[in-house]
């Protein structure tokens, strides 16, 4: 039974936020909800909806099997699915977990924090997650559930003891956000950076700007905004969130003028050793997870601990427990040869900020004995008709990075490949399933290997690859 062992709601309760009619027995709670028989525990309402290539429907039977207390179907498979067990029958299944989050935010007294940004959104969230942990029960999205699915999701499974909340919202196109932070209805807006993201769906960054900024639209009257100092067009974010209900803008960032502000970050093994500056108080601090766009990101963080109630000292002293996530900068330690070699698993998405930002982790991490740095780079995604440009003008970070080998995989990042110096590349190959061998075949003792590229450049069975081959788990075969 997920999130609340106890009860995380009735099964009278749930009629009314669902709209539901009830088909079979009632049932006496639920413990958690469930959209996945993968992910689904034992006393999960399932709810069945239909997304682009699968429908929940079909997979009603596998939930009750896996011991779902209850499940929500639409009308149009009621007499399919009649007898199967306790069955929730609504007009439109997503609608009705809307309504199931919405009628969750509702009794809520947690203090929530809605998070948004280019790059650095899950991240953030996580690190705000573990901060809010050190104060009191705390509730955030799993993973990346931050579309017109996963934000109800998340809401639906908000228990009433929460007293913090974390939310993740992101976009692929203008008018996304408006409704998903009006179920949420935060205390707190945070947003991460602004960047060149989606650019074949928006058009511009003042476009992206402009979708950004509609997470103010849903904060609570009198609450706050934390934006980015450092990001371009600040003042367009800025004053959107003037024109919004908000009470309070906050700024955060390496510029001089932002009202928090990081003085410097220095590496300290696998974590960073930050100073900065908070509203005017100086405070240091060591930050679990390493990267200058991390530490950053930790003054947002630190500025929500303080605007939700949470003493700064100690809000400070929590991030030491933060970690990166997988995908998004995890690493682990590999054995090529007998001896230790590092991933950095960057591989879930990127774009030009966010690459800039892993190769500038890769170039602060110190190879061992013998080692080199390594970087094995996928096509960036959805950057509209200047992305082989903008691929190309990585080269520059590479060097930045002090690169020693560049693997690179599809025809976008053919031109980064071609821009960059030529004792630097490798190794190019089509996709990335034909990197995979030439790449693990390089490594030895001592390199530091970095994989990052969009989600659809499938980078990430690479890593997969590597671990099973050089990681714990299979020295331990052996």
């Amino acid at each position: 039974m997920s999130e609340d062992a106890q009860e995380l709601w009735s099964g009278l309760g749930l009629i009314g936020p669902l709209e539901a009619r009830l088909s079979g027995p009632l049932p006496a709670r639920v413990g958690g909800v469930s959209i996945d028989t993968r992910t689904l525990a034992p006393g999960d309402l399932f709810v069945a909806i239909r997304g682009d290539t699968h429908d929940g429907h079909d997979y009603v039977k596998a939930a009750f099997d896996k011991g779902a207390a209850a499940a929500v179907i639409e009308e149009r498979r009621a007499d399919d699915l009649r007898g199967a067990g306790p069955l929730y029958v609504v007009r439109d299944a997503l609608r009705a977990l809307e309504g199931l989050g919405m009628a969750a935010r509702a009794r809520s007294a947690a203090r929530i924090v809605a998070v948004t940004g280019s790059v650095g959104k899950t991240s953030t969230k996580e690190t705000l997650r573990t901060v809010f942990a050190a104060f009191g029960p705390t509730h955030a999205s799993v993973a990346s559930y931050n579309n017109h699915w996963g934000v109800p999701l998340t809401l639906a499974r908000l228990p009433r003891a929460a007293e913090f909340g974390v939310f993740e919202i992101g976009m692929n196109h203008p008018g996304e956000i408006t409704p998903l932070v009006a179920m949420v209805k935060p205390h707190l807006a945070v947003v991460t950076a602004i960047a060149p993201v989606h650019l074949e769906h928006m058009g511009s960054l003042e476009a992206i700007v402009d979708a950004k900024a509609e997470i103010f639209s849903g904060v609570a009257r009198g609450g706050a905004a934390v934006i980015p100092r450092d990001a371009p067009l600040f003042e367009r974010l800025a004053e959107a969130a003037a024109r919004s209900p908000i009470g309070h803008v906050v700024s955060f960032g390496e510029h001089e003028q932002a009202d928090a502000r990081l003085e410097s970050c220095t590496p300290d093994g696998e974590g960073s050793l930050i100073h900065a500056r908070i509203l005017g108080q100086p405070i240091v601090y060591r930050l679990g997870a390493p990267g200058r766009h991390m530490a950053v990101n930790s003054l947002a963080v630190l500025v929500a601990a303080r605007a939700t109630g949470c003493p700064l000292s100690e809000a400070a002293a929590a991030l030491a427990q933060a970690k990166p996530a997988k995908g998004r900068g995890a690493r682990e330690t590999l054995t090529v040869e007998g001896a230790p070699a590092t991933l950095i698993d960057e591989a879930y998405n990127a774009n030009p900020a966010s690459m800039r930002a892993a190769l500038a982790l890769l170039g602060d991490t110190t190879p061992g004995a013998g080692g080199r740095r390594i970087a094995a780079i996928g096509d960036m995604l959805e950057l509209g008709p200047d992305g082989a440009q903008m691929h190309a003008e990585l080269a520059e970070a590479l060097e930045a990075a002090q690169v020693d080998l560049l693997f690179a995989a599809g025809p976008l990042s053919r031109h980064l490949f071609d821009a960059a110096p030529e004792e630097m590349r490798a190794q190019w190959a089509a996709s990335a399933a034909e990197l995979e061998a030439p790449l693990a075949a390089a490594l030895r003792g001592g390199d530091v290997v970095m994989i990052k590229g969009s989600n659809g450049s499938r980078m990430g069975p690479i890593v997969a690859a590597l671990q099973r081959r050089f990681g714990a788990a299979a020295q331990g075969e052996g």
